[in-house]
């Protein structure tokens, strides 16, 4: 490798470090950020929100392992926050009648309305976070985080 070339990935490397650590950064801010609001407006967690979309967003009953698939997240991880969502009242556990080991998740009533709840407020606080980004910049920025995850998938 020559010196233009040694110079040219020495940058490379150096911009690459930068960009991570921005990108980190934001993500960190931004998730500081909603789990305080979801905390002090709703006593809930992001992963309990997060769940609570993800059984939404089904629109049906799902197993712990859908849960965990869906969420990117280990069964583990899914059982303490499905047992906090029960005690609230905000998800029900019933069990497969073909494999009591099997157990599907869904919403209840009280769930589902203060899902949509919760929902309204968070697309507000996004909505407020990124205030200083117009459209324009929303979109290109959607575009070259979808170009890095191409990226880092590959």
């Amino acid at each position: 490798m020559n010196r233009k070339e040694k110079t040219r990935s020495n940058r490379r490397s150096k911009e690459a470090i930068r960009t991570w650590l921005r990108l980190l950064s934001c993500e960190t801010l931004v998730e500081q950020r909603l789990k305080s609001l979801f905390r002090s407006n709703f006593s809930v967690t992001l992963p309990q929100f997060d769940v609570l979309s993800e059984l939404q967003r089904a629109g049906e009953p799902l197993t712990m392992s859908q849960l965990s698939h869906g969420l990117m997240v280990s069964n583990g991880n899914v059982t303490g926050v499905i047992d906090r969502l029960e005690k609230s009242g905000l998800v029900a556990r019933n069990r497969a009648e073909h494999d009591r080991r099997i157990q599907y998740i869904e919403l209840t009533s009280t769930g589902r309305t203060e899902f949509n709840k919760m929902a309204r407020h968070h697309a507000r606080w996004l909505e407020d976070l990124f205030a200083d980004l117009s459209l324009d910049d929303m979109t290109k920025l959607q575009t070259l985080l979808l170009k890095t995850r191409h990226s880092v998938t590959d």
